[in-house]
Formats: structure tokens, C-alpha cells, sequence
């Protein structure tokens, strides 16, 4: 099983949609990039932290590729905001990858630059080595499923699984 930290805005947009993908076994939510030790959710929202809201994905690289993975990621958020996916605004939601080793980082590199051909040359998205992980609250986790008729998952997460549904549809569990 491989593991990517991202960051793309609101993790529950990140969870949601990479659970609906073939070959991903599990998104875990939490922070990252920050000195503190152990930060809460209302701690990392200030902006005061330095963490990003972010989610590892852990797939089978013999199901799905790294790079449909990464692939995703930037379709599924605007990686041409700085510091901001839509409202959501403040650092906590700046896009990054975090990679764990050379490999890794390599990786990451080809992707942005195969979303360049997307989005241009104002891709924002940072690419930095990764640090202590920390798991966010429960009630983070599997937002969505949890919670499909609140309104933040219907104006904004909906709309983040759809994407990945209809340009990764080969893809999607069955």
C-alpha cells in the first residue's frame, strides 16, 4: 500500500472523493506542515498554526496508479488559489503535496507539471517534504458519509465527487 499526504482545500472534499475510487482503501484526515504538536481543528482553522487541512490516501498501486491518483487531485481543486479553495480562505487550505522520499517527490513534480497543460502556468500548488502527522478528530473522518445532507457537503463536497465521477469514471468502485 502507498501513501500520499495532500492538501487541497477542505479534507472532507479530499476524503469524499478519493473513497469513491477504485483501489483506495482508506483517506484518513488530518494535519501537517506545522511546528505545533497535536493541533486541533479550531487551532489549525485560525490560520495560527502553520498545518494544512489534509488527506492521506492510501492505495494499491497495483489497482490504481500514483499518477491517476495524483491526477485527481488536481481536478478535483483549483490548485490556482493561494492560500484558498472557493470560501474557504487562509492558509489551513493552501494546496500542497508532502511527499516521504525521492520517489515520491518525483512523482509529484510530473504531475504538476502534466496539470500545467490544464491549468497554465499559475498553478500555486507547493511541494514539500513531509513532517509529523497528526490525525484529525473523529468526527472529521468520513464527513460525507456521515453527513450527506449538510449543507457544506451538498453546496461544495457534492460537487468535488462529481467532478472526479464524471472525468474518472473508469475508475470509481464498482
Amino acid at each position: 500500500m502507498t501513501s500520499f499526504y495532500l492538501g487541497g482545500g477542505c479534507f472532507w472534499c479530499l476524503d469524499s472523493a478519493y473513497m469513491q475510487v477504485a483501489g483506495v482503501s482508506d483517506v484518513v484526515v488530518g494535519y501537517m506542515g506545522g511546528p505545533s504538536e497535536n493541533p486541533g481543528y479550531e487551532a489549525v482553522c485560525s490560520g495560527s498554526t502553520g498545518h494544512v487541512e489534509i488527506a492521506e490516501v492510501i492505495f494499491d498501486e497495483a489497482i490504481i496508479s500514483p499518477n491517476v491518483i495524483l491526477d485527481m487531485f488536481f481536478t478535483m481543486h483549483d490548485p490556482t488559489q493561494l492560500n484558498r479553495q472557493g470560501n474557504d480562505i487562509g492558509t489551513q487550505y493552501r494546496s500542497v503535496m508532502f511527499y516521504q522520499d525521492e520517489i515520491q517527490k518525483a512523482q509529484f513534480e510530473e504531475a504538476f507539471e502534466r496539470a500545467k497543460l490544464i491549468w497554465g502556468d499559475h498553478i500555486v500548488t507547493a511541494i514539500e517534504p513531509s513532517s509529523a502527522f497528526w490525525v484529525g478528530e473523529e468526527y472529521h473522518q468520513d464527513f460525507f458519509a456521515k453527513n450527506p445532507f449538510q449543507g457544506y457537503c451538498n453546496a461544495v463536497v457534492a460537487p468535488k465527487m462529481a467532478k472526479i465521477r464524471s472525468a474518472f469514471t473508469s475508475y470509481l468502485k464498482a
